[in-house]
């Protein structure tokens, strides 16, 4: 492929798979590469695996320089990771390490940080937000498993002074709510992610255990356990009643925590990534209807647009490859 400007490498440290891809300075991908992640996911074990992708990916293109997104507590601007919910590595330098061994400069943020840039900078943006170019400011929120995000502030990540803003998942909606992984009760995550769907579809599941739910969770795994978000989203779609309005309680609780952000931070959307987006209006529908319900002042303020995100998946390399470039011209 025929390109002009500089290439940087993006990689995506994930829970279960790391992806990289070589990326322009318009966020087209040249070559992308997915290797799963070690299942003992210490740092000796995964920068073997990045070593490996950034020798396959700079084979056949020219790269100036490294990003990584990584799930977990990065130190900013050290690029070392401290800690990850769902991988072993702790107290990692990573960029120390990579700029040793591929002698490149590097840069390492959190995972939702830098999708949170791909999506502020070059994120498709359409009708429902009402004008073109790059957001300014604007808030990421990643519904997955747990609820992840990203705030971009005048065309920056906002970071903080060590690199650990932006918790989304773990504001208080509730004190007296659900435990959520973290240890507290009643954070956004234990109301709104895919661990919240989860748990709906067994309480619906037990509540009616001839419905839609528990018999697709039959089927789809021994004693209920096969219960779950996607029972949840298969019956939805199939039009049941139940899980419809399990889906439409999820969306509300996001639109209740979009709400809250957006009351906080004046900004010009909020985009909804993450797994569950893939539902569309299922999630998104109720969401929005309780954003708007719960702004502030929206005759004043207006009510900052609900988009979906535009590069699903792909966010964290572009993202991450993205900051490798600014941050290599300095």
């Amino acid at each position: 492929m025929v390109t002009t400007g500089r290439l940087a490498i993006g990689l995506d440290i994930g829970g279960t798979k790391i992806a990289g891809a070589v990326v322009d300075e318009c966020g087209e991908m040249h070559a992308e590469l997915v290797e799963p992640t070690p299942e003992e996911s210490d740092a000796e074990a995964v920068t073997a695996v990045l070593l490996d992708l950034v020798d396959r990916l700079r084979a056949e293109h020219e790269v100036h320089s490294i990003g990584v997104g990584a799930a977990g507590i990065v130190k900013w601007p050290d690029g070392r990771m401290l800690w990850a919910p769902n991988n072993a590595y702790r107290d990692w330098p990573v960029r120390e390490q990579l700029e040793k061994a591929t002698g490149l400069p590097a840069v390492v943020d959190n995972d939702a940080n830098v999708a949170a840039l791909a999506e502020a900078r070059l994120g498709h943006r359409g009708a429902d937000a009402g004008r073109e170019g790059p957001y300014a400011n604007m808030v990421l929120v990643t519904v997955g498993t747990g609820i992840g995000g990203g705030l971009v502030f005048d065309g920056r990540i906002h970071r903080g002074p060590t690199g650990m803003a932006a918790e989304l998942g773990h504001i208080i909606l509730n004190p007296d709510g659900p435990v959520c992984g973290c240890g507290n009760h009643g954070c956004f995550e234990a109301y709104a992610s895919g661990t919240a769907l989860s748990r709906m579809a067994r309480e619906a599941a037990a509540d009616d255990p001839d419905g839609l739910i528990a018999r697709l969770g039959a089927e789809l795994g021994p004693d209920g356990s096969g219960v779950d978000g996607h029972a949840v989203v298969t019956a939805a779609r199939r039009g049941d009643p139940t899980a419809q309005a399990v889906f439409a309680r999820l969306g509300r609780w996001l639109g209740v925590g979009i709400a809250s952000l957006a009351n906080i931070f004046e900004v010009e959307a909020v985009v909804v990534g993450g797994g569950l987006v893939e539902t569309g209006e299922l999630l998104l529908g109720p969401a929005r209807i309780a954003a708007r319900e719960y702004a502030y002042a929206p005759s004043a303020r207006g009510v900052a647009p609900v988009v979906p995100a535009t590069f699903g998946a792909d966010a964290g390399k572009i993202g991450a490859a993205l900051l490798a470039l600014d941050d290599a011209a300095g």
